[in-house]
């Protein structure tokens, strides 16, 4: 066999053996013979391998009965973390996470203006601090990975930030000039997807993460692999024209769906029918509890549109799952079955649809495992978050 041959079958096979290690969370060397299928020697001398790597470890497992006790083999968590970042036009949340996808610190820096210069120097200061902090690890800082709110071509440049009004910037490699890593850009509804795909519908192979904040964004799994089209622009599904004659959009057209079912047109609306500013989440719950009769109206026209564009969007992609990734939705009870009865059409087929438990954490969850699957260099990656809360320092 080739040099060439034989390292590349090794590899996949390494691959192969550490997503399933991953997957089961803990599995003896025989287990992991019959399920991947590969002799008990190769997996031996992989396992080596890897534990030398400092890749994985091995435990005894609890045994009671007579004879040896098994070996069972798990991931290194504590090898190497993943910085994940949330690249917003209010703030930027930067997200450390171990290799088995558990958050371990998180910080959220504000922003004062939109300046790229200013915020390309907090993105790298805050970075160097982490690689600084967590250099004692095996592997340190694995990968970054940003999301932005914006599209962002496939060449991982970024072509337009709406919010920010930049154009055509090169933020991976203005990054990667000052940092001594590999840095990845994504669109954040892309990684809010990928989220849900690796830490809670690891079966699902048609996924739809629709992110419903400052617009709307949209990231889909179609075979468990992201779809970016052409030029990396698929899911930009808020500007989806929904009333030819309605509101101006940013983009330039009119009545694009956002401006209907965003949480950002909600609030607006909101506020101009209540003439009060600056609405937060736990005043809109307090006028849902009192049966405000303004927010009840607005919360059924919000519902109205929100299932216009996902019977559109379910007819065009006939998806397995679908996620809505909404804290305003969390805040209403009845949402999920009003929106559930708008969508009975006899074209229009699913299998669920579900409020994301993620919510603003998604983009930088989704990030976490996108580095983490890069760096292990694994197909497939399956985690689990075995904490509820995220540390915010």
């Amino acid at each position: 066999m080739e040099l060439g041959v034989a390292t590349y079958l090794k590899k996949i096979n390494k691959s192969l053996i550490l997503s399933k290690i991953i997957k089961h969370e803990m599995i003896s060397r025989a287990e992991l013979s019959n399920i991947t299928k590969l002799t008990k020697a190769t997996i031996s001398a992989q396992v080596a391998d890897l534990i030398e790597d400092g890749l994985i470890i091995e435990t005894f497992q609890e045994y009671n009965s007579v004879g040896r006790k098994p070996i069972m083999l798990s991931l290194n968590q504590h090898a190497g973390y993943a910085l994940g970042i949330d690249l917003d036009y209010r703030d930027i949340t930067f997200t450390i996470c171990d290799l088995k996808g558990q958050p371990v610190h998180t910080d959220n820096v504000k922003l004062e203006n939109s300046n790229y210069d200013e915020i390309l120097h907090i993105l790298v200061t805050q970075t160097r601090g982490y690689q600084a902090r967590f250099s004692h690890s095996r592997f340190g800082i694995v990968g970054v990975v940003i999301g932005v709110h914006g599209t962002v071509k496939n060449d991982e440049t970024v072509s337009f930030v709406p919010h920010h009004k930049w154009y055509y910037k090169d933020l991976k490699s203005d990054l990667e000039k000052h940092l001594n890593t590999v840095v990845y850009v994504e669109n954040n509804a892309n990684l809010c997807a990928f989220a849900e795909k690796v830490f809670n519908f690891h079966q699902s192979m048609s996924l739809i993460s629709i992110s419903m904040y400052s617009g709307i964004g949209i990231g889909f799994l179609i075979n468990g692999e992201l779809v970016k089209g052409y030029h990396g622009y698929a899911g930009e599904m808020g500007h989806m024209i929904i009333n030819p004659n309605g509101k101006p959009c940013n983009c330039g057209n009119f009545g694009c769906w956002e401006l209907y079912a965003s949480e950002v047109s909600f609030i607006n609306e909101l506020s101009k029918k209540l003439n009060k500013s600056k609405l937060t989440y736990d005043d809109i719950e307090n006028l849902l509890i009192a049966r405000n009769l303004a927010v009840i109206d607005q919360i059924d026209e919000f519902i109205k549109y929100i299932s216009i564009g996902l019977n559109n969007i379910i007819n065009i992609l006939n998806p397995e799952t679908l996620v809505l990734n909404s804290e305003l939705l969390n805040l209403f009870p009845e949402a999920m079955s009003l929106i559930k009865s708008n969508l009975k059409g006899s074209i229009s087929n699913y299998k669920e649809i579900f409020i994301s438990d993620f919510g603003t954490n998604a983009c930088v969850m989704g990030a976490c495992a996108l580095a983490i699957k890069n760096f292990l260099e694994i197909p497939e990656l399956s985690l689990s978050i075995m904490q509820d809360e995220f540390i915010i320092h």
